[in-house]
């Protein structure tokens, strides 16, 4: 039995070991790509060591676009404010749904679920947030569309809610005198520190990595542009000026022009944030993501 179980957790550990280079590897080849000279990218393709070491990628990327460290703040910004206020409504709903004794905790609970199925789509929306709302051109583009509230995390929060807060907690705290806004700020939230903390890592990347918000509402205010935005503009820029060539000039500003290098800087310096952020939040992320996903 014992042989069984060392031999078990040999091949579990060498599973674990593959899948983590799975992993990891893309991300070093995606880095190591960056710093590669572009006309060895063409000539011999990616390789996890570079042939010949360039920063070519970084220069024409920052020398083309004098916005990244303004475009780095308006991230910063609208994923702290985003993150802050999504959390925030995300608890303020999950915690009433678990509550048994809410009214229409059922038909509410339903609302909820439904918009996981279906949307308006994207004109209505569109035109909602433009016409009414008022969004177009302001900060706010960039952290009310969508990313506000998402109803699958409003679930697993309550999920989390329902199967680790006890009943007989909130029922002591109400006998002590407690009122609904008390145990949720002194009881509730407290015990609940790997699933904010998964919940906050979530929202966080979702407005971290968002793109489309600014696509949609901020072209006539290149100036709130966030760094998803603005790269993938530089991308598309790149991209149309060698389409817009012929053969022998796409080939000559190939050589000047680190097009297939910039790819990859562009993704380091979108993701590199991301990495460095994560292993802070990495045991309560396991651990959040687990217990929240139990059905309650």
């Amino acid at each position: 039995m014992v042989e069984k179980n060392k031999s078990f957790q040999v091949g579990a550990h060498i599973v674990m070991v593959f899948l983590s280079l799975c992993c990891i590897l893309p991300f070093v080849l995606l880095i190591a790509s960056s710093f590669t000279d572009e006309n060895e990218l063409i000539r011999s393709g990616y390789s996890f060591i570079p042939a010949k070491f360039s920063l070519d990628a970084y220069s024409y990327m920052f020398k083309s676009s004098n916005k990244i460290f303004s475009a780095y703040g308006i991230t910063i910004l609208s994923t702290v404010v985003g993150t802050v206020a999504g959390l925030t409504m995300t608890i303020l709903m999950a915690y009433p749904l678990s509550r048994r004794d809410l009214p229409g905790r059922n038909a509410l609970a339903f609302y909820v679920f439904f918009t996981m199925l279906f949307s308006g789509g994207l004109v209505p929306t569109y035109i909602m947030y433009t016409r009414y709302i008022k969004v177009s051109s302001t900060i706010w583009a960039l952290i009310i569309p969508s990313l506000l509230v998402n109803a699958f995390y409003v679930i697993m929060m309550r999920t989390y809610f329902n199967t680790n807060i006890p009943d007989a907690v909130i029922e002591a705290a109400r006998i002590d005198g407690a009122g609904e806004f008390r145990i949720l700020g002194t009881v509730v939230v407290p015990m609940s520190v790997p699933m904010i903390a998964t919940m906050t890592l979530l929202i966080g990347l979702s407005y971290w990595n968002d793109w489309k918000n600014g696509l949609y509402y901020l072209q006539q205010t290149k100036s709130l542009y966030s760094i998803q935005v603005l790269l993938n503009e530089m991308l598309r820029d790149v991209q149309a000026l060698k389409s817009g060539m012929d053969a022998a000039s796409a080939a000559e500003i190939s050589a000047t022009m680190p097009s297939t290098g910039i790819r990859m800087a562009i993704a380091v310096v979108g993701v590199l944030p991301v990495l460095v952020v994560y292993p802070f939040f990495q045991k309560y992320f396991v651990k959040g993501i687990t217990i929240g996903a139990v059905k309650g």
